[in-house]
């Protein structure tokens, strides 16, 4: 059986574009007829999804996936750490859940984890033609690389060509990619097959002198410089630039609790795209204000989030406009804290015992214990929302009871969620992706208003994905030299990247 070709995608730091590079890459090789899979060997975010076989994945490997046009499978990303305090997080192996570790422990123990990696990718790499890999981070975290598992480690291990790719929107590119090569041994350095100048807004011919230097300086081609390209695709994790969104100009105003732990935020794009529907972060009560809906997202640690929408006074502040009528929406963990009481009497959510009043808006209670439900579901949402068909996934601990009305029934016949009055409650991740909740709420919310509500329905959130992937590839495949990138994977360019 013939195995994968691979291409990885290297950063200078943090936030310098791998995964949209990642993506772009997928689709592109996927466009150009090649079965092409995403892979990350270790990925730390609070976004995750939950596979149709009910396993956790991170969020980046799933858009990834589904810009190549296949089925997220946990294989693409076998080691997913979900930060639950400053030094430490909960660690999942092949979407299954190992348990909390100290930063220190995971360390030392994550080089045992070098064969589940491999035999994930193996699987990959023996079903797909190209494999596109992901990195973390920096390759020259001289801290870290001895037990690098992520970065220059897995190219070793895989035989992977590399591309540096450097934030130009940043500042000190040049500096960003001169520093990342010096600092790496030589034979890491004779893996990188090009350099690319990422996010770059201007004219790129004010650039000549600067990219010959750092050509000449470091020996390396230099083989695209990438626009900054206005697409909206899913963000990885906290570093996401839509939470810094304060202020958004439409008609209803929806105003989200950024908690802070908030994890899978990216339930609430599909609102963004509503023409009606204007979506901003707050932090703290004075930014709230008097919105037409609040939502309290999903958290992975609801109880010590809770404490904290209680000390920064948004819990009050919440609790007064519910009062008054103003509809809020919680999901998940922001389900379980509109609740009479969160029992974590057991300390497996926050780390130590607790039982803690919640928002008192819903007639639930949760109690909190080690079992993780994860599965995907679909839907029909019940009054003031009935007949809307929801697709999602499950993702969390704790069991809710409910005294109220439920938010919907899924397809088995169980209930979920809770309703009451104008506050409503659900553990459904990916509510709004099939676009027939966010009519339905935007038309509650107009109505509340005295608006009439728009004619045009908007796309469905996969529609808009692959509109935006395509818009995604088309840009990245202009400024890349794809000819030496497939070189580099030991293929020939398809005949229109030749010409």
């Amino acid at each position: 059986m013939s195995k994968a070709r691979c291409i990885m995608v290297q950063g200078t730091m943090s936030g310098a574009g791998k995964s949209l590079l990642c993506a772009a890459l997928c689709r592109i090789f996927a466009q150009d007829g090649y079965r092409t899979a995403p892979f990350k060997s270790q990925n730390m975010a609070l976004n995750s999804f939950v596979t149709r076989d009910g396993l956790e994945m991170g969020r980046a490997q799933v858009v990834q996936a589904q810009a190549a046009g296949v089925e997220p499978d946990v294989r693409m990303n076998p080691i997913l750490l979900k930060p639950s305090s400053d030094i430490g997080s909960q660690v999942i192996v092949n979407g299954e859940v190992r348990g909390d570790m100290p930063a220190k422990e995971y360390f030392r123990r994550k080089k045992a984890l070098i064969p589940d990696i491999l035999r994930a990718y193996d699987d990959l790499a023996s079903e797909f033609d190209i494999i596109v890999i992901e990195g973390a981070g920096s390759p020259a975290e001289i801290n870290l690389k001895a037990d690098d598992i992520v970065n220059m480690g897995l190219a070793r291990l895989v035989a992977a060509p590399v591309l540096l790719a450097g934030d130009i929107d940043r500042g000190g590119v040049f500096a960003q990619l001169y520093g990342t090569v010096e600092l790496l041994e030589p034979d890491e350095r004779a893996r990188i097959c090009g350099l690319i100048i990422n996010k770059f807004r201007g004219d790129v011919e004010i650039l000549r002198p600067g990219l010959a230097t750092l050509e000449e300086k470091t020996r390396l081609p230099i083989v695209g410089v990438v626009p900054y390209l206005k697409v909206d695709i899913e963000d990885e994790d906290s570093l996401s630039e839509r939470l810094q969104q304060k202020n958004a100009v439409k008609p209803l105003d929806v105003a989200i609790v950024r908690l802070p732990h908030i994890s899978n935020f990216t339930d609430f794009m599909p609102l963004e795209q509503h023409p009606l529907l204007g979506v901003r972060y707050v932090q703290a009560a004075r930014e709230l204000g008097m919105p037409d809906l609040i939502i309290l997202p999903g958290t992975k640690n609801t109880v010590n989030d809770l404490l904290w929408l209680r000390q920064c006074g948004l819990e009050t502040a919440v609790q007064k406009l519910a009062r008054r009528g103003t509809p809020v929406l919680g999901v998940c963990g922001g389900y379980q804290m509109l609740g009479g009481m969160l029992d974590d009497s057991a300390g497996t959510e926050s780390g130590r015992p607790k039982t803690l009043r919640g928002l008192e808006l819903l007639p639930t209670r949760t109690v909190f214990t080690l079992e993780k439900r994860r599965a995907q579901v679909t839907a029909t949402a019940a009054a003031p929302f009935a007949g809307a068909a929801l697709t999602g996934y499950e993702i969390h601990t704790g069991r809710t009871m409910v005294e109220g009305a439920p938010f919907c029934t899924l397809a088995d016949g169980t209930p979920d969620g809770c309703v009451q009055g104008s506050v409503f409650g659900t553990y459904l991740h990916g509510l709004f992706d099939s676009g027939e909740l966010t009519e339905k709420l935007a038309a509650l919310l107009c109505r509340r208003k005295g608006l009439a509500p728009e004619t045009a329905a908007p796309l469905t959130m996969q529609a808009y994905r692959e509109q935006q992937f395509d818009l995604l590839a088309d840009g990245v495949r202009r400024a890349l030299d794809m000819s030496a990138i497939y070189a580099a994977m030991g293929l020939a360019a398809p005949k229109e990247e030749r010409l």
